[in-house]
């Protein structure tokens, strides 16, 4: 015979309205940090934080060029060595070697 009388869910009962509204202050700040939209999309074509790449910049059109084929890899290098003084851009460590 059981004497105890159900007294109703108690306190814990506020604990889950918690939980709901921490999930979905989450799933909200995950969506604007990592979701934000652009004008190309959702993150860019290479996700978020990508840095565009601005297809009339010299380094853009020799690459561009290289791809075509018309010009060699050799010219290409030489080319991107110059523009890439010119422009401030070190991609190179103090041993000469590409990162």
């Amino acid at each position: 015979m059981n004497t105890l009388a159900y007294a109703g869910p108690g306190p814990w009962i506020l604990f889950f309205p918690l939980v709901w509204a921490a999930v979905i202050f989450t799933a909200i700040t995950l969506v604007r940090r990592f979701g934000r939209f652009r004008r190309d999309g959702w993150g860019g074509p290479g996700g978020p934080g990508t840095p565009r790449v601005d297809e009339q910049s010299p380094i853009a059109l020799l690459g561009h060029r290289f791809a075509a084929g018309e010009i060699d890899e050799d010219e290409y290098w030489r080319r991107l060595t110059v523009l890439e003084e010119q422009f401030g851009r070190r991609t190179t460590d103090d041993k000469g070697r590409r990162r």
